[in-house]
C-alpha cells in the first residue's frame, strides 16, 4: 500500500469514528434543563404555557432546572429573529409560539415563519373568548351584536396581540358572523394578554378578545363575564358560558400552543424533548395546571407537528383572505 493510499484510509477511519461518536453521543441526548423563550410579557397566553409545562417538569422530577426569558416586540417577531440568529447558543432553548406565527408569516410581518425553526411538539389547545367587565351594561353577545350594528366604533375591542393578528382575528370571525363588517372592528392591540386584561377591567376597552385560559381566572374571581367562546360545544371548565353556535353563529377556533427549537436542531434533541414531554402529560400535575388554565391537550410530536402547521398555514392563509386580512 502506497503512502498516499494509507493516508486517505487513516482519513476515512478518521471521519468514521468521529461520525460514530457524534451519532452516539446525539442517541444518549439527556435534558436536566430547559430555557423557556417567551416572545410576549407577563401574563399572556404564551407565559402561562411556558410556565405551566416548566413548573410540571421540575414538580415532578423530569428535570433539575427550567429558566424563563420574556421578550418582547414586534408581535413575538424579536424573539423569533433572535433565536434564528443565535441558534448556535440556544440548543437548550424551546420557544412558546401559537397561531399567530402562522398569521403574522402570513402577512409577512415576521421575516421568518415556522419553516426557519425546528418544530418539537405542539402541546395545548386553548379556545378564543370575547369578553367584558362584570357590571358592563353589556350582559350577553346579542346585546354586544346589537351595539356593533348601531355604531361599530362606541366598540372598542382589545387583544394582546398586534392589528390583524389573532385576538383581532377572532373577533373579526366572531362580527362577521352577525353579518357585521370586520373591517369596522375597533380594535386596540397590547403588548401581552395580561395588558389587554388591564385595559379591560380599568375600562379603556369595552370587550377583551382573548384566550380562555387568559380569562379564567378574572372570569372565577366575578370580575370579568365571558359573553361566548369559540369552541364547537360548551367547556366543561366554563359550563355556564354559551358557545357562539348556540347562540347561532357559525363561530368555531382553536388556538393551538407549541415548542420550536432553533434552526436544525437534531433529530435526536427533539426525540428527547417529546420524551420529556410524553412523560409530562401523564402527571397528576399537569393535569391540575391543565385544569387550572382551561387548557385541552393536543400534544403533537416532531414531523406530526410539522404537517400540522403546514396544514394550519393554508386553512388560516384562506380564511385571512375572505376577513380581508390579506390582499
Amino acid at each position: 500500500m502506497n503512502p498516499q493510499t494509507s493516508r486517505r484510509l487513516l482519513t476515512s477511519i478518521v471521519s468514521l469514528f468521529w461520525l460514530f461518536l457524534v451519532q452516539a453521543a446525539n442517541a444518549n441526548v439527556e435534558i436536566s434543563k430547559i430555557h423557556f423563550l417567551i416572545p410576549g410579557g407577563a401574563g399572556g397566553g404564551w407565559d402561562a404555557t411556558a410556565r405551566g409545562v416548566g413548573e410540571t417538569l421540575t414538580k415532578s422530577d423530569l428535570i433539575k432546572r427550567v429558566s424563563y426569558q420574556n421578550m418582547s416586540g414586534g408581535g413575538g417577531g424579536r424573539a423569533i429573529a433572535h433565536l434564528v440568529k443565535t441558534a448556535r447558543r440556544h440548543q437548550g432553548t424551546l420557544m412558546v409560539n401559537s397561531t399567530p406565527l402562522i398569521i403574522r408569516s402570513l402577512q409577512k410581518i415576521f421575516t421568518y415563519s415556522f419553516q426557519d425553526l425546528t418544530p418539537v411538539a405542539g402541546v395545548v389547545a386553548d379556545y378564543g373568548v370575547l369578553a367584558v367587565v362584570n357590571n358592563s351594561e353589556i350582559q350577553n353577545w346579542q346585546q354586544a351584536v346589537t351595539l356593533f350594528h348601531q355604531d361599530p366604533t362606541q366598540l372598542t375591542i382589545s387583544g394582546g396581540s398586534g392589528r390583524g393578528s389573532l385576538d383581532h382575528l377572532v373577533a373579526a370571525l366572531a362580527f362577521q358572523a352577525t353579518d357585521g363588517d370586520p373591517q369596522k372592528i375597533r380594535y386596540i392591540p397590547y403588548d401581552a394578554g395580561g395588558k389587554a386584561m388591564a385595559g379591560l377591567l380599568s375600562g379603556e376597552t369595552r370587550i377583551l378578545s382573548t384566550g380562555l385560559g387568559e380569562a379564567l381566572e378574572q372570569h372565577r374571581a366575578g370580575q370579568v363575564r365571558i359573553l361566548a367562546i369559540t369552541a364547537s360545544q360548551r367547556s366543561p371548565v366554563v359550563p355556564n358560558v354559551p358557545t357562539f353556535k348556540e347562540l347561532g353563529y357559525d363561530v368555531v377556533f382553536v388556538n393551538w400552543r407549541g415548542f420550536f427549537g432553533p434552526p436544525k436542531l437534531s433529530a435526536d434533541r427533539v426525540d428527547a424533548y417529546n420524551n420529556l414531554l410524553e412523560k409530562m402529560f401523564r402527571t397528576p400535575a399537569w393535569e391540575t395546571i391543565r385544569s387550572r388554565n382551561g387548557w385541552e391537550d393536543l400534544y403533537m410530536p416532531g414531523d406530526k407537528f410539522s404537517a400540522f402547521l403546514k396544514q394550519q398555514e393554508e386553512q388560516i392563509g384562506k380564511l385571512m383572505q375572505e376577513l380581508g386580512f390579506l390582499e
